[in-house]
């Protein structure tokens, strides 16, 4: 690594990320590039953001040309880019009405205070109760950092949001229990639980929480902040499952590398935000919204059906290789437990070329959805040979 960027960044930026000693400087679709020019395979996309690569041709033009017209106006104006991009969520998955923000945790944020407001509209006071998963993660604000079901998260920066209650993931009991003894007004979910472990919910249990939402008249929030935008092999993970939510969040690779959040809302939560109950600076740019454009209509079926196989090729090579005890996950959100500290397994695939990262005691897996095939071949084997025993 560059003595003075290594330096620069202790000195000068808030230590709150453990580094790998590596510094990208460059990169093209799936392939990326160090400072001493070491080629490696991108297998985590900046955690699920860079959803068709690096430098990709047709997204790079799209966000320029919007950068050469405007960069940014403010929500007190109209937006062609915002307005188009709305438009084509609501033609995708149902959706009626969008809010543009600027990361999942900001989407989270505008679905939680959405839930409050509408359950104060329709089931009167005290009904504020959110209903989330152990394990979960929904961001790192006050409010998100509450909503996520990880007690280890909640050792600090106290006093957090009150108001959430923690049910057990894939157990339906647990989630009634709960609404029998609280005034609740929605369950908020991950249909899979990233950073906690890379789990993909049951189909029955998400079934069960979607008839509880019904029968307690609470809203069924997705979380869909890292599964959306094609990663799960539909274009969002609700639509695998084949539930209805009230609302949809979702971020990362929306933009295909830019900043944004979008929240979503259906038939019961559509007009529940008016003038005035919320705002963002940022939200709905331009710029991020011409990328997220360009993204959105190139998640076609051609698309997610390579990502249906791209994930099947990664399970059927990695389940049961040596040194390798489960694969987890949907899609090309996949997490990979071995036998080895999956640390010193991310160790040896970066000093051979390849770039997982770590959720949990796992290795994860968040390449490109279009990674080359023979690229995701060299990458895998890499793996493989990293989990083996010594």
């Amino acid at each position: 690594m560059k003595t003075e960027t290594k330096r620069q960044d202790r000195e000068f930026i808030a230590g709150t990320y453990g580094r790998f000693d590596l510094e990208l400087v460059s990169g093209k679709g799936s392939l990326v590039y160090d400072e001493n020019g070491k080629e490696y395979i991108d297998m985590q996309t900046g955690i699920a953001v860079n959803t068709l690569g690096l430098c990709d041709d047709e997204w790079v033009k799209a966000v320029t040309e919007q950068l050469t017209r405007v960069q940014h106006t403010s929500n007190l104006y109209y937006s062609s880019p915002c307005a188009t991009l709305a438009s084509l969520l609501s033609e995708r998955t149902g959706c009626k009405k969008t809010f543009f923000s600027n990361s999942g945790a900001e989407a989270n944020e505008c679905a939680i205070k959405t839930a409050r407001k509408w359950a104060l509209d329709n089931k009167g006071e005290g009904y504020y109760n959110i209903i989330t998963l152990k394990n979960s993660f929904h961001g790192r604000t006050i409010t998100t950092l509450a909503a996520t079901g990880q007690d280890v998260f909640h050792t600090t920066f106290n006093p957090f949001t009150e108001g959430f209650l923690y049910g057990e993931a894939n157990n339906i009991d647990s989630i009634k229990a709960l609404c029998k003894e609280n005034k609740c007004c929605a369950v908020m979910m991950e249909l899979v639980q990233g950073e906690g472990g890379v789990m993909a919910l049951d189909k029955s249990f998400v079934d069960g929480v979607a008839a509880l939402c019904n029968e307690y008249n609470m809203l069924l929030v997705i979380d869909e902040v890292q599964t959306g935008n094609g990663r799960s092999g539909s274009l969002y993970a609700f639509q695998h499952y084949g539930i209805a939510p009230d609302i949809v969040t979702t971020a990362k690779g929306l933009g295909g590398g830019l900043p944004i959040g979008a929240t979503m809302f259906f038939d019961k939560t559509e007009n529940t935000l008016t003038a005035g109950t919320h705002g963002s600076t940022f939200g709905g740019n331009p710029i991020a919204c011409a990328g997220a454009i360009n993204i959105l209509k190139r998640i076609d079926d051609k698309l997610l059906s390579g990502v249906k196989e791209r994930s099947e090729y990664i399970i059927k090579e990695l389940s049961g290789a040596e040194g390798i005890k489960s694969v987890s996950g949907l899609g090309l959100m996949l997490g990979i437990e071995t036998e080895k500290d999956a640390s010193s397994v991310i160790k040896y695939c970066m000093e051979n070329g390849v770039l997982p990262i770590k959720a949990k005691n796992k290795v994860r897996l968040l390449p490109a959805l279009n990674i080359p095939m023979e690229l995701l071949e060299k990458a895998v084997k890499v793996i493989k040979d990293a989990a083996k025993g010594e």
